[in-house]
């Protein structure tokens, strides 16, 4: 399985951009699950952004219009699914403040050069109570332990620095966040069932939504 696309660590993706989204159609039950974990956090209405887009595949079916992706190949496939792409980085977006009422983030934040400034960029462009939803491979969980075992193997994940649960929410706390929910799905063992669950604990791929509760405070960051 490899999920996923690159912020700042983007070069594999240029240059894999179609093997990567060839990965979507050969994987139909694990990627409809993720989708589907996803989908009931996405606000029925207001602006939304997907950051760190990859080719359109969560961002196009999810009805968002806009995302931004560093790959220019990466990009290209976006816009063919109907997807304005803007360039750019999850720690310095080119976006103005309060610019949207929701973001998303799946599977990148393994690839992020610093994670609190992503996030706080994230709490940055986002309106008062705004929605961030961030899908992510639980480094604790079995799928989480494969990756991180073969990652010098992976032309994807070989800088990837994988996350637990509970890291994760701490940082999202730091960049201002609170309220978290969380929806959860590729269970051990699970084969050619898209079952999702809310929680974590027991899932590899999961979901958090987080409401912006404050502006950022940049001097807590750490990496």
């Amino acid at each position: 399985m490899e999920t996923g696309c690159a912020m700042t660590k983007s070069d594999s993706f240029d240059t894999n951009a179609a093997a990567y989204d060839i990965w979507f159609d050969e994987n139909q039950t694990i990627y409809q699950a993720e989708l589907e974990a996803v989908k009931d956090f996405i606000p029925y209405a207001g602006a939304g952004v997907e950051i760190g887009m990859g080719t359109a595949r969560f961002a196009a079916p999810l009805g968002i219009a806009i995302g931004v992706e560093p790959s220019p190949r990466m990009a290209e496939l976006a816009k063919q699914r109907g997807v304005e792409v803007i360039e750019g980085v999850a720690e310095a977006l080119p976006i103005a403040d309060m610019a949207f009422d929701f973001a998303l983030m799946v599977t990148v934040v393994c690839f992020f050069d610093n994670i609190a400034s992503a996030f706080q960029e994230a709490n940055r462009i986002l309106k008062p109570k705004g929605v961030l939803i961030v899908g992510f491979i639980d480094r604790n969980s079995e799928l989480g332990r494969q990756y991180s075992q073969r990652k010098k193997q992976s032309r994807f994940y070989k800088e990837a620095a994988f996350y637990s649960t509970s890291e994760l929410e701490t940082q999202l706390a730091v960049a201002g966040f609170a309220d978290f929910i969380y929806r959860q799905t590729l269970f051990p063992g699970q084969s050619g069932v898209r079952k999702v669950e809310n929680g974590h604990g027991k899932g590899s791929f999961i979901v958090v939504r987080a409401i912006k509760s404050r502006s950022g405070n940049r001097d807590r960051i750490q990496t």
